[in-house]
């Protein structure tokens, strides 16, 4: 390892509008990405719990509402905006 340390926050901000834009329709997303920030955002109530036999996540109210107060994504300095 090269010592860097990460943003938890900004990657946890990323998976979560990853999944956002992955989802089926129906508030749920496959949970095929980093484990870690999977727990840390059912830690915060964003998605459910990631450790059922079932192959996706639900989002919560909390998670939901998330796309509604954050629909930029900044990383480097560099801004998206998310559209889905």
């Amino acid at each position: 390892m090269s010592g860097l340390e990460y943003d938890h926050d900004k990657i946890d901000e990323v998976v979560l509008a990853l999944l956002w834009l992955t989802q089926a329709g129906n508030r749920q997303a496959w949970k095929s990405h980093d484990r870690d920030a999977l727990e840390r955002l059912h830690a915060k109530g964003c998605i459910s719990d990631t450790r059922s036999k079932a192959k996706s996540v639900a989002f919560s109210e909390e998670g939901s509402a998330w796309r509604g107060n954050s629909s930029n994504v900044t990383l480097d300095g560099r801004t998206s905006t998310l559209t889905a």
